[in-house]
């Protein structure tokens, strides 16, 4: 196989410690996890103190300066494990980059370095009920009033919305304004007027807390908008290549970690007297997909290699998330298969993330929305 090269020694210790971590603190519990529909708090805290979390913040901030490799190696080992309930990716990948490139010093200082101990717990609240991947036409409102701003409305499938202790808003300060109109905001859980909904139940992803949120009336102190007023818009797009990354790294880990895991259960399983491994469709099912999954993987590592020089484009990243997304669901499925009927037993991690993987073809822009981008860049 093609040898990877991107990685430092020092990226492959942190790798080794950050896989041990995972599974004495999070293999052992996600089966209850997923039944309570949520993972245990104190894992953000341990995985603080582990060094896991925003790890690419500045030094001044708490962090460790580190490059965005330490969190393609995070969100790699979790993808391998099938521990979808962790939303470790989200806030450090996500959130906490929207705070470093456009909040003041007195955000970066009130919340970065609680970020990276793991004391607060980060969502980005975009989509609402009415609005999935279109953006520009949110209804939440965040209208100025004095020296205080007034949110109003609700939003949906909230990753880490249940836990958050903040969470970033997408809002309308310009209701009339389309694209223009639309600003970014920090609201802290116990703000009054901010309230969680239920925890949803979904098909998959089952130990994530996704919930809905709902704001009446919330005030917050001007000082807590992101950036400047009706900006909002731009700063999505800058930072979402970066989002579509994280979802095409995960996405090729996961898709390895089934053909592993099908590799070795075809090797044990017998049927008609031999192995499944040894009948020639399964054979040459796992060298289709192993052959597959070693494109998804140069391309990964040649995404990850621009994106450190911040030569990421958004047409690419679009390519990424949406092949490789593709590319994990058409694998797991056939590994599914491979299974036979113990492929469809909840025990089985590959039942697991057959149905954890679906939602990847959805979120952070569906991908026909990646589609658009990439023909609009033609």
């Amino acid at each position: 196989m093609i040898p990877r090269t991107l990685f430092s020694h020092e990226h492959e210790q942190f790798r080794e410690s950050v896989r041990k971590f995972f599974e004495q603190e999070a293999v052992p519990f996600h089966a209850q996890w997923e039944k309570d529909g949520y993972i245990d708090r104190a894992l953000w805290n341990k995985a603080g103190e582990a060094g896991m979390l925003c790890s690419h913040i500045p030094e001044e901030y708490g962090g460790m300066s580190a490059d965005f490799l330490y969190s393609a190696v995070v969100i790699e080992e979790q993808a391998r494990l099938g521990l979808t309930g962790v939303g470790f990716s989200l806030h450090s990948d996500i959130a906490a980059p929207y705070i470093l490139h456009y909040g003041s010093e007195e955000l970066k200082q009130r919340y970065l370095p609680k970020m990276v101990s793991g004391e607060v717990v980060t969502a980005i609240a975009m989509t609402e009920p009415g609005t999935g991947s279109d953006l520009q036409g949110v209804k939440t409102t965040a209208l100025l009033d004095g020296d205080e701003y007034v949110i109003n409305g609700s939003k949906t499938f909230i990753t880490n919305g249940w836990q958050a202790d903040m969470v970033i808003v997408v809002a309308k300060t310009d209701p009339k304004g389309g694209s223009k109109g639309i600003s970014l905001f920090l609201v802290d859980a116990d703000t009054p007027g901010f309230s969680k909904g239920k925890r949803l139940e979904k098909v998959g992803m089952k130990a994530q807390d996704t919930s809905e949120l709902f704001f009446q009336d919330v005030r917050i102190p001007k000082s807590n908008l992101l950036g400047k007023e009706g900006m909002g818009f731009v700063y999505l797009m800058q930072e979402l290549p970066q989002e579509r990354l994280t979802v095409g790294v995960g996405a090729i880990a996961s898709a390895e970690a089934a053909i592993k895991w099908t590799l070795d259960y075809t090797r044990e399983r017998k049927a008609f007297g031999r192995s499944v491994a040894d009948f020639q469709n399964t054979r040459f099912k796992l060298a289709e997909m192993t052959t597959e999954a070693q494109i998804g993987r140069v391309f990964v590592d040649r995404c990850l290699e621009l994106h450190l020089k911040g030569k990421l484009d958004v047409p690419t990243a679009a390519m990424l998330k949406y092949w490789g997304t593709d590319l994990q669901c058409k694998v797991i499925d056939e590994c599914v298969q491979l299974h036979g009927g113990y492929g469809y037993m909840w025990e089985y991690p590959i039942a697991r993330a057959w149905a954890d993987s679906r939602v990847q073809r959805i979120y952070a822009g569906t991908n026909e929305i990646m589609k658009e981008i990439i023909s609009r860049a033609l």
